[in-house]
């Protein structure tokens, strides 16, 4: 990519964001949303993970997937995520004891199993404890996912599916995966809820 543009004022950072927005490939995310969906239909877990702003988006986007999903009053499964960046005691044990890069794969050698999603959230997709993380949700048969920035980085390879946000600007990226992850919790959503729907229906009339 280019360099990043010059940001001096409000209207350039939004314009770059609109522009950013807009040259996303939407398909690719209906595509993550129903795989998504798929692991919510088979009993399977996703499992987030990322660093620094990345860290904060998984532990955001794994609480709207697992409480935000649940239709109120409704008898139907939950959703089951969970982000593996967030429990401190293990993360500062694996660090410690074995290096940061094994902080989320060390946690998957306990946890993943097949059919499973780890969902990757990293802007520049060569942060070490993700790719790591990738190569061992892969050898355990899991799916993977990832979520990046500026051209993808050596994640790309290690996902079965990825969305980058085409920007080569942290913020923006940071940005959009934010609006991404809102975007994917509202589809899923509506897939929960709309075929929770149809059982009540279905059920009613047998």
């Amino acid at each position: 990519m280019s360099s990043p543009e010059r940001i001096c004022d409000a209207a350039t950072y939004f314009s770059i964001l609109e522009r950013s927005a807009a040259d996303l490939d939407w398909d690719r995310v209906d595509q993550i949303a129903e795989l998504l969906y798929r692991s919510y239909q088979e009993d399977k877990t996703t499992y987030l993970f990322g660093n620094g702003g990345s860290a904060s988006l998984a532990s955001h986007f794994a609480c709207d997937l697992a409480k935000g999903t649940w239709v109120p009053g409704s008898t139907l499964k939950r959703f089951r995520a969970t982000a593996l960046t967030d429990n401190l005691p293990i993360l500062t044990a694996w660090a410690n004891d074995s290096g940061y890069e094994d902080i989320f794969a060390e946690q998957f050698r306990g946890i993943i199993q097949p059919g499973d999603i780890a969902f990757a959230i990293s802007c520049s997709g060569n942060s070490p404890n993700v790719l790591k993380a990738l190569q061992v949700a892969r050898e355990a048969g899991a799916l993977t996912i990832g979520l990046g920035g500026f051209e993808g980085g050596f994640m790309k390879a290690l996902c079965d599916v990825s969305l980058i946000v085409p920007s080569d600007n942290m913020q923006i990226i940071e940005d959009l995966h934010l609006s991404v992850a809102h975007c994917l919790f509202t589809l899923v959503r509506h897939q929960i809820t709309l075929h929770g729907a149809e059982k009540v229906v279905a059920a009613r009339a047998s």
